[in-house]
């Protein structure tokens, strides 16, 4: 009996599929069998292949790839909510974006996925008291990706950045579960003030693309803000806000707002639709 339930704690269907996705890469595409096997088919479990891929990306000739796997290694063993989170931003990835087809996708090419990942082991640096390790991979997470998130920022599972161009989320933002954004997003300050001063983004919020939200401000459960908006004022619960600065423009339009992805302001007066 125990070892039946070490086989079945062993037993990860999405880890299979990943392999198998891979395995087929390589079948369709043999020019591209290093890369895969390097990054996927090499590794037992998805963590062994998540420390890998960046400590691949990060690596530079101011610290290896060796050192920089190493602490992957370590911060998923000793914390195995940072697995669960990858999984979980994995899933949201495969399920928002129109352009994920295969669960392989997120984890080789697309550099929102990376860049998250890259940033939780920062955060779990960050907890541990190692700051200037955490800075190191929060300067490397920019130079690599053009994404800066400060290693202190809290941030929820199931994460979707698409695109991933210039995003900024600052020291004391916090971004709840299952919030989607787009590129060139700011969640920051609004002076040079240093208490609590970055936005506070609840459950479920949709960020549309180059949307810049200031200051220590709630945004609330299942809301969506238009594309270009610049939000300086709290958001209720399941509401749309647009403009500069940013104003009601009506309901969110949907239950779930970042994982519909509807970003068309018309679905805001379509209240209950």
């Amino acid at each position: 009996m125990p070892d039946a339930r070490k086989k079945i704690a062993q037993m990860d269907p999405v880890w299979d599929r990943i392999t198998q996705e891979a395995q087929q890469a390589v079948r369709d595409e043999p020019l591209m069998g290093g890369l895969i096997h390097a990054c996927i088919l090499h590794h037992k479990t998805i963590e062994k292949a998540l420390s890998y891929r960046i400590a691949a990306k990060l690596a530079s000739n101011e610290m290896s790839m060796v050192i920089l796997r190493e602490i992957a290694d370590e911060a998923y063993a000793s914390s195995p909510d940072l697995v669960e989170a990858a999984r979980a931003d994995l899933v949201a990835v495969y399920e928002r974006d129109p352009a994920c087809h295969r669960l392989l996708q997120p984890i080789l090419y697309f550099k929102g996925y990376q860049a998250v990942q890259a940033y939780r082991v920062g955060h779990w640096l960050w907890t541990q008291g190692k700051f200037d390790l955490a800075y190191f991979v929060q300067m490397r997470v920019s130079e690599i990706f053009g994404v800066d998130i400060h290693p202190a920022a809290r941030i929820g599972r199931g994460i979707m950045i698409d695109h991933a161009h210039s995003i900024v989320i600052g020291e004391t933002a916090v971004v709840g579960n299952n919030v989607s954004m787009l590129h060139s997003v700011t969640l920051g300050g609004t002076g040079k003030e240093e208490e609590d001063r970055h936005p506070k983004i609840a459950d479920g919020v949709l960020i549309g693309a180059g949307a810049k939200v200031l200051g220590n401000i709630r945004i609330g459960r299942c809301s969506r803000i238009a594309a270009g908006s610049v939000v300086l004022d709290a958001v209720p619960d399941c509401k749309t806000v647009a403009g500069v600065p940013a104003r009601i423009v009506g309901e969110a339009g949907c239950s779930q707002p970042s994982v519909s992805m509807n970003h068309l302001l018309v679905a805001a007066s379509r209240d209950g639709d």
